[in-house]
């Protein structure tokens, strides 16, 4: 795809994983998109006035930076960008935040090209119909609630561990122990 033709609008990766970036944008590549990448929110903020992307991956966590500030940003550089956020830390708080300051979608890591691209074409073909998602039958496990409580709080103090820690009323490394950990599945046989 050429740059210069007015219809080729690249799909801009914001991670500050670089093998990741790299790894993604060539899979990307592959499959027909033109890539642009980012390291962090200032080169994401470059990258999106240079080239103004149709589409965009980005991490949730950029460093020090948090990637829900970027989404409100970008999306005001080029406003018709679909943004697809992707974070390590699922939550149910992270996707509904990340939704209202204006992501499309939200994927967990570890992620597939192929996911990506699903996630990518069905906004697509969405056509901004808005679907709701089915609520669970069964209620969710006490530590899934804690863990979606915390990254609540962790949004709301903008990914400050130890303002999240002093809302919360428990110990920075109590905090930082619980982060470490892998959030809490749901029940593995759910989706009977």
């Amino acid at each position: 795809m050429n740059e210069s033709t007015p219809s080729s609008r690249p799909l801009l990766i914001v991670d500050d994983d670089a093998t990741f970036v790299r790894v993604l944008a060539r899979a990307m590549d592959s499959r027909g998109f033109e890539v642009v990448t980012a390291n962090n929110a200032d080169e994401a903020r470059s990258q999106a006035r240079r080239h103004h992307p149709r589409h965009c991956v980005l991490d949730l966590k950029l460093g020090d930076e948090n990637g829900l500030k970027l989404v409100a940003e970008l999306q005001a550089l080029v406003p018709d960008m679909r943004i697809l956020l992707l974070t390590g830390y699922a939550s149910i708080a992270t996707a509904v935040e990340a939704i209202k300051r204006g992501a499309h979608d939200y994927l967990a890591k570890p992620v597939d090209a192929d996911a990506v691209v699903r996630a990518l074409m069905e906004e697509e073909s969405a056509g901004g119909e808005d679907e709701l998602p089915e609520a669970p039958e069964a209620p969710l496990a006490l530590r899934r609630l804690e863990w979606e409580h915390i990254q609540r709080v962790l949004t709301e103090c903008d990914g400050n561990i130890s303002e999240t820690a002093r809302r919360l009323g428990m110990h920075r490394r109590t905090l930082q122990r619980k982060l470490g950990k892998h959030p809490v599945r749901e029940r593995p046989d759910q989706d009977h």
